[in-house]
């Protein structure tokens, strides 16, 4: 739906605009608003809408008056479904946007050059035992690097959909995704980048399974960002107040800031956080200091309570998409009945010929598509001839009335005449 394309608009940016249409209706159904250069969108509609600015309830379409205003719509609404496919023009687009200077990668990873420099040089040489310490620093640099690109993944979000919706070049779904796991392999590279700074400073963290503890730590506190920025309509205070509630959290309940203290039965939830589990992780007197540490796959355990937000994630949106849909099931089947009347029949002929029998059919008319679309043809036909004979008509009558006019007043100049010597 376009609203107002015209407004505003010079003749000379007119075929402009109307290139553009073409092209959109090549794929698209065009349902165009607009009280400018009316004429010249008549020429190249394919069906004309007129709403009454006096009767808002029924329309007339193509001529034909009367029609009910939410059944037209209807009518209008159904059609064949455009789908994009995402083709390498559009990855080649995504990839020109993202590295660019104003994607956010760039600035990022100066900012990780500028942060991991200070680690090393203020953590240099750090003494056996202080390793709590060393990661805990290592992981608010490694946040606080890549916060920042994280918190503006709404502000993305609304402008590609935007774009998208505009400009009809790309998949919405599919942006989503490449962004997604463009967001997550940027944060794979900090953490890599953590863990080799962490190794250089005091060398204790050089096992593989405390890399992949970092990265799930990492992804633990950060994930939350990318769900709610990428896949809700959160605007961006909320996202960053609601994404930024599994670092809040963890300070609290993990009992890693201090450990064994809390209210009895409360500081269970630590097993909530994937940052306990790394704790039970360290070598020497912090791990000992940690209260209930499993005995084994520990590791198992920091990777499942790091997923714990996504997880609900999922769960919300498939409650709130099966909420949704029960809640609409009694609309639906109403507008199923509508769909299936004589009038929508009518309406879906008139508007898209020959290709709406298979959208009949999908809904399930209960009418003889064969018979109404042999009807409908042989009405096109006798509306055409009407047409042209009406045409014909209408200059006959025009050239006898022209020459009418001529004649009446050459009887009056006459008349005048006449009453001017009889004056004199």
């Amino acid at each position: 739906v376009l609203d107002e394309p015209f407004a505003g608009v010079t003749d000379d940016f007119v075929p402009f605009i109307v290139g553009r249409l073409n092209e959109m209706r090549k794929n698209h159904n065009v349902l165009l608003v607009t009280n400018d250069h009316v004429e010249t969108l008549k020429e190249m509609a394919d069906n004309t809408v007129t709403v009454s600015a006096i009767d808002r309830s029924t329309v007339k379409i193509n001529g034909k008056g009367g029609v009910d205003r939410a059944m037209a719509l209807l009518a209008m609404s159904i059609g064949d479904d455009y789908k994009h496919s995402t083709n390498n023009s559009d990855l080649a687009f995504f990839r020109s946007v993202e590295f660019s200077r104003n994607g956010g990668i760039p600035n990022v990873a100066a900012f990780a050059v500028f942060a991991f420099g200070l680690f090393l040089l203020m953590f240099w040489n750090s003494k056996p035992g202080s390793d709590a310490l060393v990661l805990i620093a290592g992981s608010m640099v490694s946040f606080f690097t890549a916060n920042p690109y994280f918190l503006q993944l709404p502000d993305w979000r609304i402008y590609m959909c935007e774009e998208a919706e505009a400009l009809l070049h790309s998949s919405k779904s599919a942006n989503r995704l490449m962004k997604t796991l463009l967001t997550l392999s940027l944060l794979f590279v900090i953490t890599c980048v953590q863990f080799g700074c962490m190794e250089l400073v005091i060398g204790t963290f050089s096992t593989p399974r405390f890399f992949v503890g970092m990265l799930f730590d990492n992804v633990s506190l950060l994930i939350s960002m990318v769900t709610l920025g990428l896949y809700t309509d959160l605007p961006d205070q909320a996202v960053q107040i609601l994404g930024a509630m599994p670092f809040l959290l963890m300070i609290f309940f993990s009992t890693t800031f201090s450990p064994g203290a809390g209210v009895a039965g409360l500081k269970a939830l630590r097993y909530l956080f994937s940052r306990f589990y790394l704790w039970c992780m360290l070598p020497g007197e912090i791990g000992d200091q940690m209260e209930g540490c499993p005995e084994s796959n520990t590791l198992l355990y920091l990777v499942m309570s790091s997923l714990l937000s996504p997880i609900l994630f999922v769960a919300w949106k498939a409650g709130v998409g099966l909420y949704r849909r029960l809640h609409h099931e009694k609309a639906s089947a109403s507008r199923r009945e509508s769909m299936k009347s004589m009038q929508f029949a009518e309406l879906q002929l008139e508007l898209f010929g020959d290709k709406a029998l298979r959208n009949l059919k999908h809904v399930g008319s209960a009418h003889d598509l064969s018979k109404l679309a042999a009807s409908y043809a042989e009405s096109k036909r006798g509306l055409e001839i009407t047409m042209k004979d009406t045409d014909e008509i209408s200059d006959d009558d025009d050239a006898q009335g022209d020459y009418d006019k001529f004649v009446s007043f050459l009887e009056e100049g006459k008349e005048m005449a006449d009453e001017k010597k009889l004056d004199s």
